[in-house]
């Protein structure tokens, strides 16, 4: 899908596609920090008529929605796609010995070959987790490898 960026002077940026039905959407981002979800009525981008406004944090939620059911379809594609590859989830569990404990600690992905591609913590997914990543119980892995490789996360982050 093209996604045309336009520099707003002033103003921030403005990025916009044209949907499936035909209507073109666009996402103002502006210097603030605040986001505004337009559709034009026309050919028009002056013509621009507001759906909603959002803040920062609140366009990040909204991306965490809308991007986290496609980063696990993507990865189930992936797994299909490649023989030998699958994903999985292991839960931090509130005894791990890494609870607390940055993600980087577990050596996981040096030790198994298997790789933490996201964290979901009750609504929120933070994908592609750093090494400093904090742990806390609750917490459930996404993980792509081996089978054996998965298995051996499981075992190392639950102890």
């Amino acid at each position: 899908m093209d996604v045309n960026e336009v520099l707003l002077p002033g103003v921030g940026a403005r990025y916009e596609f044209v949907n499936h039905e035909g209507d073109r959407i666009g996402v103002v981002a502006q210097r603030s920090g605040e986001f505004e979800l337009v559709v034009y009525p026309g050919d028009d981008p002056d013509e621009a008529r507001p759906v909603f406004r959002l803040t920062g944090e609140e366009a990040d939620t909204l991306a965490e929605i809308l991007g986290a059911p496609r980063i696990a379809e993507r990865f189930a594609d992936l797994t299909r796609e490649v023989p030998g590859l699958n994903a999985g989830q292991v839960e931090v569990r509130p005894g791990s010995p890494f609870v607390g404990r940055a993600l980087g600690e577990t050596r996981a992905c040096t030790r198994t070959g298997a790789s933490i591609v996201a964290v979901v913590r009750g609504e929120d997914v933070i994908a592609s987790p750093g090494q400093a990543q904090t742990l806390r119980a609750g917490d459930t892995l996404v993980v792509i490898g081996t089978r054996e490789g998965i298995a051996g996360v499981q075992r190392i982050v639950q102890g």
